[in-house]
Parts: C-alpha cells; structure tokens; sequence
C-alpha cells in the first residue's frame, strides 16, 4: 500500500502540474469512427460496423479497395453483432427500443435490403451454431414457443424456412453442437441444481452424465476434434476454474489442459483449419495467454513486437484458410486500432484508428490496486489519476461494476476516461463476488447485498481517504445496473460518505426485482434466491437490504437514469426511488428514455445522459 502511493506521489511530482486539455465531452461517447471488423471466408473482402444517420450498420469493402458499400440501413437501432454467412450474405441481430428480444436478420454484401428471418413479436434468439462450412444454413435457439425456454431450429438463410430439430422439456438452460453441426450436449438446470447431457449421435436420446450444484459445473466449451469428449472451463474439486479434456462417457474430467493459481481461467481458442488448440486467456492485472500451439504463438508474436507492451493485441477474424488476420489492439487509454495481416507476405497493414479524435496522450493511466477489506479479505481494482494533478484531496467518483458477478478489467472505458479528464480520480473495484477469482470469492457474495459487497465499496473509499488521495466531502458514486444497486446502498447505509450519487439502470427494491424478472430468467429463480434471498423466508434481510424502505436515511443528491424499455431492472426500480425522495424534499433529477433498456445504447441519448452527469457532478463535487 505504502509502497503504491510513493509511487503516485513520485511520478506526480515529475510530472508537471499544467492543466489537463477539456475534451469535448461527445468524442468519448460518440460512435466509433469504424469497428468490429470482419474477414470474409474466402479472405477478399472486409466488413466493419460505422455510423448511417447515427447508427451503427455493416459496411463491405473488396480488400485493397478504397470504396465501401453499406448493407444495413437501421436507424433505430445500432446493429448488436453480426457475422458473415458465406461470402455473399451479412447476419446481425438488434432488438426494439432495449428490449433485448434480439431478431436475426439477413443481408447480400451487394446492399440487397435486409430480412428478418426471426419476424416474432417478444421472441429473442440466439445463435446456437453458424455452422461456418454450410453457406445456407445455420442452428439457431428461440423462446417463440414458450417465453420462458428456448428450442433449437435449423434455418436455411436463402428462404428463412425452420425447422424445429430439439424441443426443449423445460429446463435445458443451453445447447452445444459438435465440429459437424450435430447438437449433442445440453445443460440443464432447476435452479439450484445443473446437469450435463450427452448423446452420441442425434438419433439417440439424451442421458445425464453429470449432475452438480450450480456452483460447481464442467461448462464444455466446444468437442475434441474427434467429435468424442469435450474442453470444459470446470471448477470441480477446485476453487479456481481450470481448461480440461472432459470424458462425456463418463462424466469426469481426462486431464488438465490449463489452469492458474490466482484466478479462473474460462477461454480456449482453437484452429478449425489445423484442428488444435491455440492458447487460453486469462485476466490478472491486465489480460493475459497462454499458447499451446507454436504457429499461434508466432503469429501473435510477430504482431505484439509491432506495438510493444503499451497495447494489448487480439486476433478478431480469419479467413477460413486462416492465412489472413485481422487484429485489434487496445489499452487502457486507446480504443486502438484495427490491422491486416496477411500471413502468406508477412505484412501487417494498418486498416483505422477505431475514434481518431481522442488522443492517449492526453488520455490517464488505468492502474491496478489493492487493498484490504475490515475483515482481511484483499480487493483488486483499478484507479485512474487525472492528468496534471497531484494525487492528493482529489474530488473521487467510486464506480462499482454491474453484475455483480462479473468484474472490471484493464483497458479503455469511455466514462472512467472522461471523468479523469474532468478532473476525478476513479476508483473501481473487484468486491467479493466478482468474477475471475475462483469459487470462494463468488459465494462469500452470497446474500450480501448491501452487507459485505458493500463494505468492500465503503472500505476502497476509506483506503483512499486515508492514503490522501481523496478529499473526503467531495466524494461522488455513480454507477449501473447492480453498479446502480451499490450507489442506492453507498447512500442509503453510509449516508455521510457520498456528497453526491449518479444511479444508472440500477435495482432499489430488491422484491419487485426479482418479481420482474424476464421470463427465460425463471429456470433460474431458484438459484437467485439462493444467491441473493428468498422473498419470503429471507424477506426481513431483503427489506434491510433494498434502499426503497430506507429512504429516510439519504441526504445526498441524486441523479438516476433509467430506460423505458429495461427487461431486467424495470422502469419501477427507478420511478420507486425517485417518488419516495421527492417526498421527502431529496433533491433528484430523473432521465427517462423510452427508446431505451438496460443502459443507452442510442448516441444521442449517451451524449444527454453524460451532459447531465457533468453538470451534476460538477455542482456537488467541484471547489
């Protein structure tokens, strides 16, 4: 600890004090100038996501080509994730105004008008696989049958025809195929329980091979190459999660492939061309691998010597020989860059800079911190130092993840970034519960909303106060989702702490949350009471823990941001904390977006919920 400070206050003081640049604040949040490449199979040709009237849609240029044609034509919505199907067609899916019920539609790279081969009103699908050597068909799941499980069907894509290939019974939570498109593993849960499924070939019936409870699994991840086990991300017998061979005859686990000492592992990469496992990430710090196959390692060697330590670089699409590459860096203060690297010439070519009006050098370093908890447990997180500044009695945003069980990571995040820009030092941290740390962690977690989660989050805050880096009245919180939850209780439970609150999409009655669930969470319910509370036999802890039967206790001023459309954290989370404030004389300020769900993805609505959060902060949190 005291060795992290000297540090800060070494670098500060050879660092001169000049005032850091005002960025304009819409080239954090505006839409990137291009992204999320794509290589088509045959290697000849490109797409990227760029803006059409402020959305994001799907651009396609002839490699070696400076003339771009557009395919998609949304201007509701930015398009949430595509992918080539042959080299003739486009598929991407978007949903309606936030509501996550996800249609795929399909495309001709020539510009052809778009068609939504999934036209269901309230029905979300997921890809189950693109089967990438079939240009015509793909295996897709849906809840069309019944909202609250989702079914497998095989599409052809040229006419949208389905047909139904696995009812789910009710409780199948997902679905895997092996390297020839033949769906012969399922997962299944009553919510307290899961179990794996196997069967040998599509003929036979499914038998379980294994059956634990939720919080231990053999997650596969995709078949061995010769279509008989599976590599599974499994935590069995363990704390941490490993990469293993799992013997789908027998329901153990082969051999180990990988595994860390300080943290889960739950990623392999492969080569469909070559048929062999390639490497495995991880995240400590900041992102790491491990290769298993010389010709990858290589490969990624030879373009990390390109940009050195500074960025990180990933391999995002291949050609189908997988002899053309394309490559995303990016650092904690660069969204980065995109590259072609075509193996055959050994030439790597620089295609675009994803926002090329943001310079890192003007931008703040996401460092990597610890600290220790009241109770002796260690938190990792991350803290950005505005530039120009000593690191002493800074105005501080805390900004507590979502999830909760997920966590932060190193690298480039728009509001961190803007908001050291503006002169705050930012805290995040990783409180117990969050993913990547091993089962332990997750389950001290459990039922402790508002408790221990929280007291991580208050001790960050007191460890920043007593290093000097934080002027203690001028500490806001601001965050999203389970992030919001956390705001809600940093005011409500330690109510002198924060001069200031920003809740994002968050939870403030924890009753009405789990009521209004979305229907394909139900499988689930039974695991959420178990991790969270049990409205009826857990009701007096749930009632102490949600802020909405606290409000007597909040002195701070408070924004909250909601989307109409949210299916996961309704729009009566927020309206129930906003009445009861203003009936009490709180000051809070209300952003409804009825175009919106769980967070503002439109790129307007962005730049007014930000343009509200600078104002706000700067009233409550400025000398």
């Amino acid at each position: 600890m005291k060795k992290y400070l000297i540090f800060i206050l070494v670098f500060m003081t050879t660092t001169a004090f000049t005032q850091n640049r005002t960025i304009p604040l819409r080239d954090f949040f505006r839409n990137p100038d291009k992204t999320a490449y794509r290589i088509s199979p045959d290697g000849n040709m490109f797409s990227y996501l760029a803006p059409y009237e402020s959305r994001l849609n799907v651009f396609v240029k002839e490699i070696g080509s400076d003339e771009a044609r557009r395919v998609t034509s949304e201007t509701e919505r930015d398009i949430g994730g595509y992918f080539w199907k042959g080299n003739s067609h486009i598929l991407y899916v978007r949903d309606f105004g936030g509501d996550e019920n996800f249609h795929l539609f399909r495309a001709g790279v020539d510009g052809s008008d778009a068609v939504d081969l999934t036209p269901f009103k309230d029905v979300r699908v997921s890809i189950v696989d693109d089967l990438e050597d079939f240009d015509d068909e793909i295996i897709i799941s849906m809840n069309k049958r019944d909202p609250k499980v989702f079914d497998v069907y095989h599409m052809k894509i040229s006419t949208g025809e389905m047909k139904m290939i696995a009812e789910n019974p009710g409780n199948i939570s997902r679905w895997l195929t092996d390297h020839d498109g033949k769906l012969r593993v399922a997962s299944t849960t009553d919510g307290v329980s899961t179990s794996l499924l196997y069967r040998e070939t599509e003929e036979d019936s499914f038998r379980i091979v294994l059956t634990t409870s939720y919080k231990e699994s053999a997650d596969p991840l995709f078949f061995t190459f010769d279509n008989k086990n599976v590599y599974a991300a499994s935590n069995l017998g363990r704390d941490k999660s490993a990469i293993v061979r799992f013997d789908l005859a027998t329901g153990k686990e082969i051999d180990i492939i990988f595994e860390h000492p300080e943290v889960d592992v739950y990623s392999l990469r492969y080569s469909r061309d070559r048929k062999v496992i390639t490497y495995a990430n991880y995240d400590r710090a900041k992102p790491d691998r491990i290769f298993f196959d010389d010709i990858m390692k290589g490969i990624y060697a030879r373009v990390q010597a390109e940009f050195g330590e500074r960025y990180h670089a990933v391999i995002t699409s291949s050609s189908r020989k997988e002899d053309k590459f394309l490559i995303r860096t990016y650092s904690d203060r660069s969204l980065g860059a995109y590259y072609f690297y075509d193996i055959n010439t050994d030439k790597l070519r620089k295609l675009t800079d994803v926002s090329p009006w943001l310079n890192e050098e003007e931008l703040c370093e996401m460092q990597s911190i610890t600290y220790v908890s009241r109770d002796g447990e260690t938190i990792h997180g991350y803290l950005t130092l505005p530039r120009g500044k000593e690191a002493k009695g800074l105005p501080v945003v805390v900004h507590p993840h979502g999830g909760p069980w997920a966590r932060d990571r190193w690298g480039f995040d728009p509001g961190v970034q803007f908001l050291a820009n503006r002169g705050y030092a930012v805290l995040q941290m990783n409180f117990r519960g969050s993913t990547g740390y091993g089962r332990r962690w997750w389950e001290i977690s459990f039922k402790q909303w508002g408790r221990t989660m929280q007291d991580d989050i208050t001790d960050g805050v007191k460890w920043l106060i007593g290093d000097g880096i934080a002027d203690p009245k001028r500490i806001g919180i601001y965050g999203g989702s389970y992030g919001g939850y956390a705001t809600l209780a940093g005011i409500t439970f330690t109510p002198d702490q924060y001069a200031c609150a920003i809740d994002y999409v968050g939870v403030s009655n924890l009753f009405t949350f789990m009521e209004s669930i979305p229907p394909y969470w139900k499988p689930y319910l039974e695991m959420l009471y178990d991790m969270v509370g049990h409205p009826q036999k857990d009701s007096l802890d749930l009632r102490a823990a949600s802020p909405v039967f606290h409000v007597d206790r909040i002195k701070s001023p408070l924004l909250v941001a909601q989307g109409a459309k949210d299916p996961r954290v309704k729009k009566s989370e927020s309206d129930q904390i906003v009445e009861a404030l203003r009936g009490r004389g709180v000051e809070v300020e209300y952003l409804v977006k009825e175009n919106e769900g769980h967070g503002f993805r439109n790129e307007e609505n962005r730049f007014e919920f930000y343009e509200a959060m600078e104002k706000f902060l700067a009233r409550h949190l400025k000398k």
